[in-house]
């Protein structure tokens, strides 16, 4: 059994590398796909558009300067990197311990990081628009952000079994 479990932690922390490895790939390589999304969050525009009068009393909060939009941006695929590199550190690891070349604990601990960095990433997406209200216009996002922290979080209490 030890050695199906230590499987499936392997297998479902090389599946969230892939994908954040894909979207830091793309992120790097075409960032304004991204980026114009993130911009438009922060300036509020979809909502100051569609919903002036719930726009109104929080406008203080949309960030219009485009340097400070592009760094945050880049902070978060920064973020997304450390996050992808540990996680992939963590499946070799992992590996290496159902090998038997190493302690599958500390394929754990290590993969345990990458997931709680990318479990991060995706809050991070969920409080920071919870403060642009972007729930009133980008609900595609925001659905995406919680798929993310939940798949994260049930990686998380997979490898947390071992």
């Amino acid at each position: 059994m030890e050695t199906t479990v230590l499987a499936a932690q392997t297998l479902c922390t090389s599946l969230i590398a892939a994908w954040l490895t894909l979207g830091v790939r793309d992120n790097v390589l075409y960032p304004s796909v991204n980026e114009t999304y993130t911009a438009e969050v922060m300036e509020m525009a979809r909502l100051k558009a569609e919903y002036p009068e719930a726009y109104a009393p929080i406008a203080h909060r949309a960030i219009t300067n485009r340097r400070t939009q592009q760094f945050a941006f880049r902070l978060v695929v920064t973020a997304e990197s450390v996050a992808a590199l540990i996680l992939w550190i963590g499946v070799v690891a992992l590996i290496m311990g159902l090998a038997g070349a190493a302690s599958a604990d500390t394929g754990r601990s290590i993969a345990m990081i990458g997931t709680m960095l990318f479990t991060a990433v995706w809050a991070g997406f969920l409080i920071v628009g919870n403060h642009f209200c972007y729930w009133f216009c980008h609900e595609g996002a925001q659905n995406t952000h919680y798929q993310m922290t939940l798949w994260g979080i049930g990686t998380l209490i997979l490898l947390a079994v071992g």
